[in-house]
């Protein structure tokens, strides 16, 4: 029996399927680009919520106005909520992402991977304390309790400050992995 079309056959084949799974690699860098650039913009706009709720915050506090300290409050819980979910989400979309590299046998993605979701757990238990810290206080308007209160709003800023860095370094990360594997991020030249 001749065995050579069945060799060529093979032959042809192994650099179609290599140029497929390039491909699917490309669509996948490009939706993981697409879903950080969601995730910067709901990030920048969290940010921008909670220096506003920040700045309402410190101008009630320099007035003693405990309405406005216990709206403020209101709208803290209402946006920490948000954050849990949103925070649930992202968290799963980053294992699936952890999964995928190291199925494909990339360890230094996977070593990303691995790192961003113990930064966004560190991040997100750091948060639940503040909530639960914050909760703690709702209804209480002595000095120290106020006090209090301005130093976990101000950390709650700084915790999604660094969440934007993380979001410009997973950018960086997604850009590399896509010219990796073949493709241009957009409005990049090829």
């Amino acid at each position: 029996m001749n065995r050579l079309p069945l060799v060529l056959a093979a032959a042809l084949a192994l650099p179609a399927a290599a140029s497929a799974q390039t491909a699917r690699d490309r669509a996948e860098d490009r939706h993981e680009l697409r879903q950080d650039r969601r995730e910067r913009a709901d990030d920048r706009r969290d940010l921008a919520r909670l220096e506003g709720l920040q700045a309402r915050f410190d101008a009630a506090r320099r007035r003693g106005d405990r309405r406005e300290i216990a709206a403020v409050d209101e709208a803290l819980a209402r946006e920490l909520r948000a954050e849990r979910h949103e925070t649930r989400v992202e968290a799963a979309r980053d294992r699936d992402e952890f999964r995928r590299d190291r199925q494909e046998g990339d360890r230094h993605d996977a070593r990303d991977d691995r790192r961003d979701l113990a930064i966004e757990r560190r991040v997100a238990e750091r948060r639940a304390a503040i909530g639960d810290e914050l909760r703690g206080l709702r209804g209480r308007f002595g000095r120290p309790a106020v006090e209090r209160r301005g130093i976990l709003i101000a950390e709650l800023v700084d915790l999604a400050r660094g969440e934007l860095a993380q979001d410009r370094r997973e950018l960086r990360e997604d850009r590399r992995e896509l010219r990796q594997d073949g493709g241009a991020p957009f409005g990049a030249p090829r």
